[in-house]
């Protein structure tokens, strides 16, 4: 068993080329990427490139220039604007290349900073100290905040490594002028100051939390690219527009509201616009609702009201479409018998037998019924 500390100051074990669970639950590998070229004795390619991770979700590329042996999880100090930095390395070799071209990096073009060494036992009780004064500094500086009275919210504080240099991450929904604030945080903490701007999903994948399906947040888990979720994504797969049930515990629409939109997309892809009245001798039929995957489209014949639903496959809707068109109107919508079928094919039921309370209790046989009858009445 090995032992070693990951980008938070959290000791973990390593056996059998498994790391240990803890580090994953704090965040620690939240962004990993394995290394399938590792057993390679030759990788085809190399590069002197690093992936380094530090505190929570922030990673950065750094310059090998030194030619260190370096291993996945590796501690090192890296060069800092002032001083160094301490950090884990996360990828090492050829897939360095791949995650640089992912980021739109060019190794060729851009410039790297450098790594100075392998962390010593003495930078890696500095930086520990360090994180211990994270929390710390951070209630003192809400104080603060709520003192000067300025609009804004420190969500979270990162000491670098040395010591020297803190990054203050803020929530704000207007500009704030925060110059007399790093005034007074410098000369309390005596350390240079940095103000970093995050957004309501960045700190909720920070803070972590529990989500509404009983599972660790996706922010907080494994999402690093954040992608804009309007209400059409509800709209499309039929979700009611509840902002209670719609919103996750950062205030915004949820990031899962996105995972089976394509595929609800491509589900209706051949679907009739809900816009279009179906006109029928009988009467004209609106659009209600939409089961997708059942493909079953809800008409009734108020505009505004669902009162007398009437079940129609994708199929006949399209029928009655096409003949509206060509200027003729059937005698229904659908057939008798067909609408039948329709009900027993999307499992219709009453409500009241569903919510009876005597729903569960076994039924009464006839032979059962029978010995009742024939029981004399003494007994």
């Amino acid at each position: 068993m090995e032992k070693s500390i990951c980008s938070r100051g959290v000791i973990i074990t390593e056996g059998d080329g498994a790391e240990n669970s803890v580090c994953q639950n704090n965040g620690c590998s939240k962004l990993n990427v394995h290394n399938w070229f590792n057993d390679i004795p030759t990788p085809p390619i190399t590069t002197d490139i690093v992936e380094i991770q530090f505190k929570n979700t922030r990673k950065a590329f750094y310059r090998n220039s030194n030619n260190l042996p370096l291993t996945k999880g590796d501690m090192v100090a890296v060069e800092a604007s002032p001083g160094h930095d301490i950090g884990t390395v996360t990828l090492i070799g050829w897939l360095v290349n791949r995650q640089l071209k992912k980021v739109n990096l060019d190794p060729e073009k851009s410039e790297f900073k450098k790594i100075y060494r392998k962390a010593k036992p003495a930078d890696i009780e500095k930086w520990l100290e360090a994180i211990s004064l994270e929390h710390n500094t951070m209630i003192r500086t809400r104080q603060i905040v709520s003192e000067l009275d300025l609009n804004m919210k420190i969500g979270d504080v990162e000491y670098q490594g040395d010591r020297t240099k803190a990054v203050f991450y803020y929530i704000a929904d207007e500009r704030v002028d925060f110059r007399e604030l790093i005034k007074i945080l410098a000369e309390e903490f005596q350390i240079r100051v940095e103000m970093r701007q995050i957004g309501a999903r960045q700190e909720a994948g920070r803070i972590g939390g529990i989500g509404s399906c009983g599972r660790e947040l996706c922010c907080a888990s494994w999402i690093n690219n954040f992608v804009s979720v309007t209400t059409n994504s509800a709209r499309v797969q039929e979700i009611s527009l509840n902002p209670q049930k719609l919103a996750g515990q950062c205030g915004k629409l949820k990031c899962c509201l996105n995972y089976e939109l394509d595929t609800y997309a491509d589900a209706r892809k051949d679907f009739p616009r809900t816009t279009i009245a179906l006109e029928t001798k009988e009467a004209t039929y609106f659009h209600q609702k939409t089961d997708i995957f059942k493909r079953i489209m809800w008409y009734s014949s108020e505009p505004n009201s669902s009162v007398n639903l009437i079940p129609i496959p994708v199929d006949r809707v399209k029928e009655i479409i096409d003949l509206n068109k060509k200027g003729n109107k059937p005698f229904k919508v659908v057939e008798h018998n067909n609408n039948e079928n329709v009900a027993v094919e999307i499992g219709y039921g009453s409500a009241i037998e569903e919510n009876s309370l005597t729903r569960f209790d076994e039924k009464k046989t006839k032979k059962m019924k029978k010995r009742r009858k024939r029981k004399p009445n003494n007994e």
